[in-house]
């Protein structure tokens, strides 16, 4: 494709003016990095017991029904009918043995978080710790560069030097931006056309997407942003997009989502920005047949006011 440069110019209000030119990205990030970020299993004081508990052959923890075979070797549920009702260990057929005392066992014990190397300083029953994990505001984060089946997981450090350096996306610091999307034929709409921007402001980051798809019958385009952190830290803060031209406008305001929503959810809920083709062709001007979308907007900060409890805006200076 010919649509392969980013251009920052300064614009007349003195904004820097970000120009992308949209193209269809690889399906797969650069390659280094390496998968940094992701924790093992905690080694617990309990070891032994764990050791027990923990799949011979999946190698997960096992909760009821905890099958065993007429030696005395366990396995979960799961892997029963992987390997065919045969122990994997000795090969005897398994039968519906339960392995009730390892199940009571299990109830007795309590295990630190999978994630407490990240912080998490909680302790739970052993069959509450997997309920907790899957929710814990310390897991590990998924890349939310959108395009490609990224697969890398950490924290949000990783994750902005692996966006970086592996997907080579454009960073920014400020509040305010002022971006010109240019597509040479904006008819092309096949769920491919985007571009993801970071921010760093208020010493959080922040991912502006701006994207084409067909929705129904219709191609339009669409900005929307992502908080690089937990959905109760995003609602902390709030945006603004502003798309316009020819003494026309459209204006959207919203709270950014948390990355723990996926790019797909996010596109999918309409929670963002919306234009349609005809008008996004409208504000292009001209002769209409060069996509030329300039988008304005801001991110505040949402703070409470101690003397009547109303949230006020923290404008980035």
């Amino acid at each position: 494709m010919d649509l392969d440069r980013v251009e920052c110019i300064t614009s007349s209000n003195g904004i820097d003016e970000d120009v992308h030119l949209l193209h269809q990205y690889p399906s797969k990030p650069h390659s280094g990095g390496g998968g940094g970020g992701v924790v093992a299993a905690v080694i617990s004081p309990s070891t032994s017991v764990h050791e027990l508990l923990e799949c011979p052959v999946c190698t997960n923890s096992m909760y009821p029904p905890i099958h065993q075979c007429h030696n005395g070797h366990t396995l979960c549920s799961t892997c029963k009918t992987r390997v065919h009702n045969r122990c994997p260990t000795c090969r005897q057929e398994l039968g519906d043995i339960r392995c009730l005392a390892l199940e009571k066992v299990a109830e007795s014990l309590e295990l630190p978080c999978r994630y407490c190397s990240l912080g998490c300083p909680d302790i739970f029953p052993y069959y509450s710790k997997l309920k907790h994990e899957a929710q814990c505001n310390f897991r590990p984060y998924t890349c939310p560069y959108a395009g490609s089946e990224c697969s890398v997981v950490g924290d949000i450090p990783f994750l902005v030097s692996h966006l970086r350096d592996d997907h080579k996306v454009d960073m920014h610091s400020g509040c305010t931006f002022n971006h010109r999307y240019v597509k040479s034929n904006p008819r092309e709409v096949e769920n491919a056309t985007w571009m993801l921007t970071v921010f760093n402001c208020f010493g959080q980051y922040f991912c502006l997407h701006f994207e084409a798809f067909q929705l129904g019958m219709a191609p339009v385009y669409m900005a929307f942003l992502r908080f690089m952190g937990d959905e109760n830290e995003a609602r902390n803060y709030s945006y603004s997009l502003e798309v316009g031209a020819n003494g026309r406008k459209l204006i959207w305001e919203g709270t950014p989502r948390s990355i723990r929503d996926s790019h797909k959810k996010v596109r999918d809920s309409h929670d963002g920005l919306i234009i349609q083709r005809n008008m996004a062709l409208f504000f292009s001007g001209g002769d209409r047949k060069e996509l030329k979308l300039r988008v304005t907007g801001r991110i505040w900060k949402e703070q409470q006011n101690p003397d009547n409890g109303v949230c006020i805006p923290n404008l980035c200076s």
